[in-house]
């Protein structure tokens, strides 16, 4: 219990220098490639995100997923979709290969599909090397190019708002 308490603490030292480099470029390519990452703690309908997201364009490349959950409770669940605060170090680093590449893979888009600021969320949220970023309007304001003010659990409402600013910004 107090290594956690520890980790918590250097964690939000960490994720606090790096949030007050704000420096976020916006780039105007199309969006081709599209990464996700979901909080399953209060959404568990990524699957139908990911239909959803579909229905709207077929015209992307690659769409890739990666979830938290605060605890993995049985390993036969693939973990290559899933990560959770053990996959984090204390001095910030990624421990898993399978986070780490989602984290090097250059996205044209990044949603960031968590309304609750949670360390190792926002700390793969902005380590992203995604060209523009997406997410909530609840989460910290700098780790996002655009933000929307929704409920999680509307996704399709989510869906068709990101859409439709996408359309209004030129990115599809």
């Amino acid at each position: 219990m107090f290594s956690r308490i520890i980790k918590r603490f250097f964690l939000k030292k960490i994720i606090k220098k790096r949030l007050s480099k704000y420096n976020l470029d916006v780039t105007n390519d199309k969006i081709k490639t599209i990464g996700i990452i979901v909080d399953t703690t209060y959404f568990f309908d990524k699957e139908k995100l990911i239909s959803e997201i579909k229905s709207h364009s077929n015209h992307f490349e690659d769409i890739r997923m990666i979830a938290y959950r605060d605890k993995i409770k049985n390993k036969s669940e693939n973990e290559s979709l899933f990560f959770s605060m053990k996959d984090i170090t204390i001095t910030g680093g990624i421990g898993a290969k399978h986070i780490q590449d989602f984290v090097d893979y250059p996205f044209d888009l990044l949603i960031n599909y968590f309304d609750e600021e949670k360390l190792p969320l926002l700390l793969i949220a902005k380590k992203s090397k995604a060209k523009f970023k997406m997410g909530f309007s609840t989460v910290d304001k700098r780790i996002h190019h655009f933000m929307l003010a929704l409920e999680m659990k509307n996704y399709k409402e989510f869906v068709s708002e990101l859409f439709k600013y996408l359309k209004i910004l030129n990115k599809i």
